[in-house]
């Protein structure tokens, strides 16, 4: 009888371990199967594919568009912008390259948009008056190309089927205090809205939000140097802060939006930040700095997310997400996924920021990066 018992007990023990092997072997392949899809459809999430990119003559489209073209290989990539001779230089790049196309435009021209459109799938909306100078001295320009032009956008996508549209922003629209980040805060308002708006249309948008870009054309990187030789630098005020981001990592949110969003969604980079003075001795160790105020319209600090956003802000390993008020779709679970929720009160901005970027490496970025400071 022992001899029994034994005997039953072991084949019960092996039925056991057997359902546990072939049930590990199902949830690993599974795992492995999920895995594997998902990644080919990240891969694959332009591939034949039309993209627009307006202002795409611009630093971000000089990035995007090479960067694009090797990952996904859409059908095409459509550059739309209104200064032809910016559009002249870049097509050198690409003259062999039948997937750029070039488009003669103004986001202000609804018409020239709809034609524009068609048969396109995706748009990153890159378009701007941006120079915060700029924009004070000619605020109905920016108002025209930041606010009527982001309205006549969503208008166009939706009418043409467009599948999704990313927007991109910047850290001058979180509580901002001039025109430029007054016109991108209700462009971003817009865009988010744009997601009630297409209704049935099935047109997503959302945004990425980030701070100054490395080198690009404009930024204080590329001033610093182009004036360094005269031996001094002027700095509007010692304890200014800025947040930090490469081409690179812009077009990369931009990717991530595209494969992640519901629509509405506002995608912060984490980023370092870095003090005025710190870059200026970096650029030009020699040169004397010298201290001339704040400009009009310019923060002692850029934010990204303010304490109103926290709300509805929740926390990724690489960027936060703000998600849209409207509509109850702050507590879609579609749209938080594996996110955690920001304290109550919580404030990203280039001050307080937890990541600073070094001497050294802005350095090395300088030197890996000098040949297009400044030219794209």
């Amino acid at each position: 009888m022992p001899r029994v018992i034994g005997y039953e007990l072991n084949k019960l023990f092996c039925d056991i371990g057997y359902i546990f092997y072939i049930g590990l072997t199902i949830f690993i392949v599974s795992w492995l199967l999920t895995f594997n899809i998902y990644f080919f459809l990240r891969k694959t999430m332009f591939t034949d594919k039309t993209i627009l990119i307006t202002g795409g003559t611009g630093s971000f489209g000089n990035t995007f568009v090479p960067m694009t073209l090797a990952k996904y290989n859409p059908k095409k990539i459509i550059i739309f912008s209104r200064d032809e001779m910016k559009q002249w230089d870049m097509a050198k790049n690409f003259e062999n390259d039948d997937r750029v196309r070039f488009f003669i435009g103004d986001v202000r021209d609804k018409e020239r948009l709809y034609r524009a459109l068609d048969d396109v799938d995706y748009v990153v909306h890159a378009a701007a008056t941006k120079i915060v100078p700029t924009a004070e001295y000619n605020p109905f320009e920016c108002v025209k190309t930041n606010i009527n032009g982001a309205m006549n956008l969503i208008d166009a996508c939706i009418d043409k089927g467009v599948k999704g549209v990313v927007a991109l922003s910047t850290d001058k629209a979180s509580s901002p205090i001039n025109l430029y980040g007054a016109t991108k805060l209700a462009s971003d308002k817009l865009f988010v809205a744009g997601n009630s708006y297409s209704g049935q249309h099935g047109t997503k948008f959302s945004v990425v939000r980030y701070g100054n870009v490395m080198g690009s054309r404009g930024s204080v990187i590329p001033f610093f140097m182009s004036i360094k030789d005269k031996g001094v630098l002027p700095i509007t005020d010692k304890r200014m802060t800025r947040f930090m981001i490469s081409l690179e990592d812009g077009v990369e949110l931009v990717w991530h939006a595209f494969d992640d969003m519901i629509g509405g969604e506002i995608y912060v980079k984490k980023i370092p930040s870095m003090k005025m003075i710190d870059l200026a001795r970096v650029v030009a160790p020699e040169a004397k700095q010298d201290v001339i105020g704040i400009r009009p319209g310019e923060k002692l600090h850029e934010q990204m997310i303010s304490a109103e956003d926290a709300y509805y802000t929740y926390e990724y390993l690489e960027h936060f997400k703000i998600l849209p008020t409207i509509n109850g779709w702050a507590t879609d679970p579609a749209r938080i996924k594996d996110g955690k929720r920001v304290p109550e009160g919580f404030v990203y901005a280039s001050d307080n920021n937890t990541e600073w970027m070094s001497d050294e490496q802005l350095q090395e970025w300088i030197e890996t990066n000098r040949e297009k400071i400044g030219s794209i």
